[in-house]
């Protein structure tokens, strides 16, 4: 055990996690490193260029004439998947921070390094991209200082693309990490720290052992659900998964045991032996909270089982996306999903299509609010479709984040403009380093939730990053927001809204939906009501053909006998034609400037 290292790597977006990952795997000659990024082996993650799930990969090093087993984890950046990095976390000993030379400290770095020292992780500091001509190694360093609190000789430079510093670091892996400790000698148990589904051999279960030994074979319970099952075969991951007979305290590696049931394997579960169980859990794994949620509907409706089956295989290999189902009037039966953000529900989406062939309709992405009414009872809504009569509501409380935002000076201005525009309040503001000023904002979440990021990004040029967390409940006054077409309310289109901004964002669904409503055979009112007082209307007009175009002369009674008949037909096809709403009109609403 004590020639085991299990370890992983976080930083912010874009810090060369990934490319690091490929000189270690070189260096230690566990694969041949043929192009970029060879965890990354989603073409989703390919095509962006950002890591979504989280690896585990072994090495094996040779340190002054003994062998050590170097359990890698390369995790995600982005803020999205914060939930695929707080797991990899809870199956290791110590964390390789990642700071880029040229960027310096960032939002994703702090968040990602307190959730690090929560589990009482060694961490060591490592400046990247230290060969780039924009690096600035030195002030950088006098941030990890102030960020740590370490010894700046403490900290490895380093440079994911020449691979200079990579044997300090497996060094420094090797010297200062830990290894893991537990009682070989004690009843199994076992960490699930990740799961993925396998159309041949079924779920395979991802687990650091903690106490005791597994073997091939052995009878074995997840103490949570409660199942038991036999470990038809074990063992490590490499870049494929390599059998072992055995696994003992402290090693990382997979379990298939003919599992094929998604709901059966839950992560952050315990695996233990059916003779000698473990007296409890292991304990410390939180649950995810989504921030996002949005209902998802398939285009066919008898494609509703394979969309359940899809979604329930997707959650386990990403378990922080949550579901349960809902129907709606205009789309019938489908799921409302949680997601931790925007991206991620369009990672999700793109992954049903892809992995799963399923074409889905998303609904307009809010948050849940809490709705107190007259008799002082609480009601948890997730979509405006379920708000009880506006009469009987006393108030609406919706949920609040404390937004971290780490810029330079020059861009304090828009952001803050940017912040108040989405009734934030300004908390603290703190200066970092030199020109780097941290604020600190407290935000409804429903604002951000739709385009905060990506304005963000646009108007500080890239330069500002941003993390937040759930700060609680407020009371707020909002309103439900219905689009109402020929009368008859849509409910995928209706939104919970502020008061102040409600009618303009009325007046601006409209418009939008005027220009994607394709012209019908009769007259289309699009309107937008609060209660039953209407805000806002556009009409789309009806496609007419001329009648009276054979009328070349002779009495006016002719060509307006000609228009009433027309006139007649319109209102009855009015009465029975129904309005067919585009994909993309839901998706526009998003886009709203």
């Amino acid at each position: 055990m004590k020639n085991i290292r299990n370890f992983c790597i976080i930083a912010h977006i874009d810090h060369g996690k990934s490319t690091l990952a490929d000189r270690l795997l070189e260096y230690t000659k566990t694969i041949q490193v043929t192009e970029g990024q060879m965890l990354d082996d989603m073409d989703l993650e390919r095509e962006r260029g950002i890591t979504i799930k989280s690896h585990a990969i072994q090495m094996e090093y040779t340190y002054q004439g003994e062998t050590y087993i170097l359990n890698l984890i390369d995790t995600p950046g982005h803020v999205d998947f914060s939930y695929e990095v707080s797991r990899s976390i809870a199956a290791c000993e110590g964390a390789l921070l990642v700071v880029d030379a040229s960027q310096g400290v960032q939002a994703q770095t702090i968040s990602n390094l307190y959730m690090a020292l929560e589990h009482d992780l060694e961490i060591i500091p490592v400046m990247n991209k230290c060969d780039m001509d924009s690096a600035m190694p030195d002030e950088v360093e006098d941030e990890i200082v102030e960020l740590l609190g370490c010894k700046p000789e403490e900290i490895i430079r380093a440079s994911g693309k020449t691979g200079l510093g990579v044997e300090e670091i497996l060094q420094a892996v090797i010297e200062r990490i830990p290894h893991p400790v537990g009682d070989e000698e004690a009843p199994l148990q076992a960490l699930i720290f990740d799961s993925v589904f396998n159309s041949f051999r079924g779920i395979i279960a991802y687990f650091k052992v903690v106490n005791g030994v597994l073997r091939k074979g052995d009878k074995v319970k997840f103490f949570n659900t409660g199942r038991e099952y036999d470990a038809d075969e074990i063992g490590v991951l490499k870049m494929d998964m390599i059998p072992r007979n055995e696994l003992r305290t402290g090693d990382v590696g997979y379990i298939i045991s003919g599992i094929k049931t998604s709901t059966e394997v839950k992560v952050g579960d315990t695996i233990t032996h059916i003779a000698r169980p473990c007296a409890q859990a292991i304990a410390g794994f939180e649950e995810v909270k989504p921030m996002v949620f949005a209902g998802v509907y398939p285009i066919e409706a008898e494609d509703y089982e394979n969309l359940r089956a899809s979604l329930e295989k997707l959650q386990l290999n990403d378990a922080s996306l949550t579901f349960q189902p809902e129907s709606s009037v205009a789309l019938g039966f489908g799921f409302r999903c949680g997601f931790l953000g925007l991206l991620h529900m369009e990672i999700i989406q793109e992954r049903l299509d892809r992995e799963f062939n399923m074409d889905v309709i998303t609904t307009v992405p809010n948050v849940s609010y809490l709705i107190y009414d007259k008799q002082g009872e609480v009601k948890e809504v997730h979509n405006p479709g379920g708000m009880p009569d506006p009469t009987m509501i006393d108030h609406i409380e919706e949920p609040y984040i404390r937004a971290s935002i780490i810029t330079t000076t020059n861009y304090i201005g828009p952001i803050m403009t940017l912040c108040l525009g989405k009734r934030g309040e300004l908390v603290k503001q703190e200066y970092i380093s030199g020109n780097r000023v941290e604020i600190f904002y407290d935000l409804p979440l429903g604002e951000i939730v739709i385009d905060f990021y990506d304005k963000l990004k646009s108007i500080s040029k890239g330069y500002a990053s941003f993390d937040y967390h759930t700060n609680g409940f407020r009371p707020s006054k909002l309103v439900k927001l219905d689009i109402l077409l020929n009368g008859e309310p849509v409910d995928a289109l209706s939104t919970l809204t502020h008061v102040d901004n409600s009618v303009e964002f009325g007046r601006r669904m409209c418009e939008k939906l005027k220009e994607l409503i394709p012209r019908h055979q009769f007259d289309i009112a699009i309107q937008a009501a609060i209660g039953a007082k209407i805000i806002a209307r556009e009409t789309v007009k009806q496609v007419r053909k001329d009648v009276t175009a054979k009328c070349y002369g002779g009495d006016i009674s002719r060509k307006r006998k000609l228009l009433e008949k027309q006139k007649k037909g319109k209102k009855r096809m009015k009465q029975i034609g129904n309005v067919e709403v585009p994909q993309k009109a839901f998706l526009a609403v998003l886009k709203l400037d």
